[in-house]
C-alpha cells in the first residue's frame, strides 16, 4: 500500500509531475483543491472567501484525512496544507511525503505566466510578485523542509523536463523505500538474532 503526498508551492508542479508519477506508479491520483471543489460544489476560492481561512483550513485538513484513508493513492496537496494544523506531521506519518522545491526566481516566472487563474496573485507582477512569493516562502519552508524527500523541481520547462523529474523523483523513491525495507529488515534480524 502506498500513499504519496507532493508537498510544494503553488507552480511547483506538484499536480502536473503527480499526474505523470501517479500514472507511472499505478497509483491514483487526488489533487486536494480538486477534491473539495467536488466534494462541496464550490471552487477553493469561493470556500475560501465564503467561510474565511480558518474554517477553509479546517476542511482542507478534513479532506486530507479523508484521503489519506485511501491505498494505492498519490495526493497533489494545496501549497498550504503542510503548514496548518498537524497535517505535516499527519502525511508523514501515513506516507511519503515529497516536497518539490522550486526557487523564488523560477517560481515568479512560472506564476507570471498563469496569474490570472490564481486569484491569490491578481494584480501581483514584476517584483510585487516576487516579494509575495519570498515572504509567503519564508513562512513556510520550515514545514515543507520537513518531507521525507526534498526533491529539486526548478527546470520544468518542456514536456520531457517534465518526464525526466518524474521519472527521477520515481527512482528516487523507489531506492528509499528500499533502504527502508532493508533498514527493517536488517533491524529485525538484529533483534531476532538477540531473542
Amino acid at each position: 500500500m502506498k500513499r504519496i503526498f507532493l508537498i510544494g508551492y503553488m507552480g511547483a508542479g506538484k499536480t502536473t509531475v503527480g499526474r505523470i508519477m501517479s500514472d507511472r506508479l499505478g497509483l491514483s491520483f487526488i489533487d486536494m483543491d480538486h477534491y473539495i471543489e467536488g466534494r462541496f460544489h464550490k471552487t477553493v476560492e469561493k470556500l475560501f472567501s465564503e467561510k474565511g481561512e480558518n474554517a477553509f483550513r479546517d476542511i482542507e485538513r478534513r479532506m486530507l484525512h479523508e484521503v489519506a484513508m485511501f491505498e494505492d493513492v498519490l495526493v497533489s496537496t494545496g501549497g498550504g496544507v503542510p503548514c496548518f494544523y498537524d497535517n505535516m506531521a499527519f502525511m508523514n506519518e501515513v506516507g511519503t511525503t515529497v516536497y518539490l522545491k522550486v526557487s523564488v526566481n523560477e517560481l515568479t516566472n512560472r506564476l507570471e505566466a498563469c496569474k490570472n487563474v490564481r486569484p491569490v496573485l491578481q494584480g501581483r507582477h514584476g517584483e510585487v510578485l516576487k516579494t509575495f512569493i519570498t515572504d509567503s516562502l519564508k513562512k513556510r519552508e520550515s514545514f515543507y523542509s520537513k518531507a521525507k524527500v526534498i526533491f529539486n523541481a526548478e527546470i520544468m520547462m518542456t514536456e520531457l523536463d517534465i518526464l525526466k523529474i518524474s521519472d527521477a523523483l520515481i527512482e528516487t523513491l523507489e531506492s528509499k523505500e528500499a533502504k527502508e525495507k532493508y533498514w527493517i529488515n536488517s533491524s529485525a534480524e538484529k533483534y531476532g538474532n538477540e531473542e
